[in-house]
């Protein structure tokens, strides 16, 4: 049995994967995985990978696809108690129609998966400030990074926000605290970042321009302002050059492994970006970890 769905203009540009998700409920990534590699999901008859980016009146055909597992999966979707949406909307840094800017915690996920129930989402689903809509998520930040994230309000924001961070036209800068002391005080790390899809090695270019604010013989504190927008590139970038991020579990070497912090000390700071010659900057405060590490390791950051 076939059936057929058009691609309407507000998923322009949006992976297959995302979109089914937000189509057909929360389904798991493996089953989506599955489906694309047996077939059951096509465009113009042909497989397509999980990270196919879509275009708006596109086509996508469903081959015999089980929808009804969407049911199921609501179960596991998160429900927030009253204490956690209140403490997330503390963290409000600008409300207006159109979007909302929240200094987000470490340790809380973008978005509801297998290993991540907790999610922003679904927290402010519940909110007040999403009483009459529903928030739409327009760009990424890791579970264990802290800092500036926006959340749309409507479709027609998410759409303009995520062709704005497609076409790089949204600037971010982060501070990191790094492991030992890195050489140069600024410039760009250009490198090839492998990542796997389906068991696959993927190769992508990754941009990032850098400075070294402060730094002595034990840890580095750095400036980054990434060009492109690979998943992980700051961490993996600093792993690359021997100086992994204090608190990174993933990216790290043996020898830091001892009293590693329980916090990833990756903050995302500022962020800027212009709609309709209008131009919106928003900062965030660093957590209390980050500065007293700052103390601690005896590095300066006058911003905060």
């Amino acid at each position: 049995m076939k059936k057929s769905f058009y691609v309407d203009e507000t998923y322009n540009g949006m992976r297959i994967d995302r979109w089914i998700r937000k189509k057909f409920g929360n389904l798991p990534q493996g089953f989506i995985e599955k489906n694309l590699r047996n077939g059951k999901i096509k465009i113009n008859n042909k497989k397509i990978k999980s990270s196919y980016k879509l275009k708006k009146k596109q086509e996508v055909d469903f081959f015999n696809f089980n929808f009804k597992i969407s049911e199921n999966n609501k179960k596991t979707k998160f429900e927030p108690s009253k204490s956690i949406i209140k403490s997330n909307e503390d963290l409000i840094i600008d409300n207006n129609d159109n979007f909302i800017v929240i200094n987000k915690k470490s340790g809380t996920a973008v978005q509801g998966g297998t290993k991540s129930r907790k999610n922003l989402i679904d927290i402010f689903s519940k909110s007040i400030y999403f009483k009459d809509t529903k928030p739409y998520s327009v760009h990424r930040l890791d579970k264990d990074t802290s800092g500036v994230f926006i959340i749309a309000k409507n479709r027609e924001t998410a759409q303009l926000l995520t062709s704005l961070f497609r076409l790089r036209k949204v600037h971010k800068t982060y501070i990191s605290i790094c492991h030992g002391e890195i050489a140069k005080s600024s410039g760009e790390w250009n490198s090839e970042l492998i990542r796997y899809e389906n068991n696959k090695s993927v190769k992508e270019n990754a941009r990032t321009l850098y400075k070294v604010l402060d730094k002595n013989s034990n840890c580095s504190l750095v400036e980054m302002k990434p060009i492109t927008g690979r998943k992980h590139q700051l961490r993996k970038q600093l792993f690359e050059i021997g100086h992994p991020i204090y608190g990174d579990k993933k990216y790290n070497f043996e020898k830091y492994n001892k009293g590693i912090n329980k916090n990833l000390m990756l903050h995302a700071f500022q962020i800027r970006f212009m709609i309709k010659e209008k131009k919106f900057t928003y900062s965030a405060l660093l957590p209390e970890y980050f500065k007293k590490l700052l103390k601690v390791k005896k590095l300066k950051f006058l911003n905060y």
